[in-house]
């Protein structure tokens, strides 16, 4: 019999409470043991989903990887074309659309973290921002479509650049938001204390100090426009002819895929798995560099 039972029984109620204290024991510990049993199920099951996807992808899609893939366009079912058009013109509008939002949410990231800090105006951007980060891609298309597509009378490659590069801005401005909030503001102060201006502690200072949070960002943002689908269909809408001109309807691997996935030709059918394959295998590259870097950076 232990000392701490022996005075409890010299202790009025003190039996009952303990044995209440060890009865509410027990339950937190069933409790645990329940909810650490269910998450690890959850992530079992998770695992197994995510890994039977993969292997299904990597069985259907490397049966079709050829040198044909990479060196010939998309041709009529039966014709034994390739996917270099959509794989080229993937590159080019991720590349644009990138190049073009990457500026924009990194001068509004910047505002919202040094200049607007808790003003109404800098609220109201956030709130917007926050609004595109999450609103769905078919939106975005549809927006981009009515400002660039139906005025102009046709498709065309640049409205596919500018629907992803609205879909880039919003990622970006919450990575440099965030990055630049979480450095330390003496050492903005040591900066301005040996006389530099305020822009020049942020590109020289900050922005140095913040870049591997904010490069992780632009890689993520890539690795979402890389897979879009929806706002190309109603921008560039794809072309199964070869064409890098932005004036004209562009190929792309996303659409390429939403075509070929739902045909009755099985040609087409492969290639669309062969197109799964290099996107999944892209992005998964874009998302490990940057796991890299922000890793780097901690």
């Amino acid at each position: 019999m232990s000392a701490t039972t022996s005075s409890a029984r010299g202790i009025p109620g003190a039996s009952k409470d303990l044995n209440v204290a060890r009865a509410l024991g027990r339950r937190r510990h069933l409790t645990n043991t329940i909810v650490k049993v269910a998450c690890i199920a959850a992530t079992v099951l998770g695992m197994v989903l995510l890994a039977s996807i993969l292997l299904s992808l990597i069985w259907r899609g490397a049966a079709g990887i050829s040198l044909t893939v990479f060196t010939h366009n998309t041709k009529p079912p039966g014709s034994g074309g390739g996917l270099l058009n959509a794989i080229v013109g993937t590159l080019i509008q991720t590349v644009i659309g990138t190049a073009v939002g990457t500026p924009i949410g990194l001068m509004v990231g910047t505002y919202l973290a040094e200049y607007g800090r808790g003003s109404p105006l800098a609220n109201t951007v956030r709130f917007v921002s926050d609004i595109l980060l999450s609103a769905p891609s078919i939106l975005i298309g549809l927006f981009v479509y009515e400002i660039a597509v139906e005025p102009f009378g046709g498709f065309s490659g640049i409205a596919g650049c500018i629907a992803l590069a609205i879909i880039v801005i919003p990622i970006v401005v919450r990575t440099t938001e965030d990055m630049l909030s979480l450095i330390t503001p003496a050492l903005r102060e040591a900066a301005i204390g040996l006389g530099a201006p305020k822009y020049k502690v942020i590109v020289q200072i900050c922005y140095r100090s913040a870049m591997d949070g904010i490069v992780t960002g632009v890689l993520l943002a890539v690795a979402r426009i890389a897979g879009e689908t929806a706002p190309l269909l109603f921008t560039s809408l794809g072309n199964l002819n070869w064409s890098i001109s932005l004036g004209q309807p562009m190929a792309s691997l996303p659409v390429t895929i939403y075509q070929y996935a739902g045909s009755a030709f099985e040609d087409w059918v492969q290639l669309a798995w062969v197109g799964a394959l290099l996107i999944t295998f892209g992005v998964l590259a874009i998302n490990i560099a940057a796991r890299l870097l922000l890793r780097r950076g901690k």
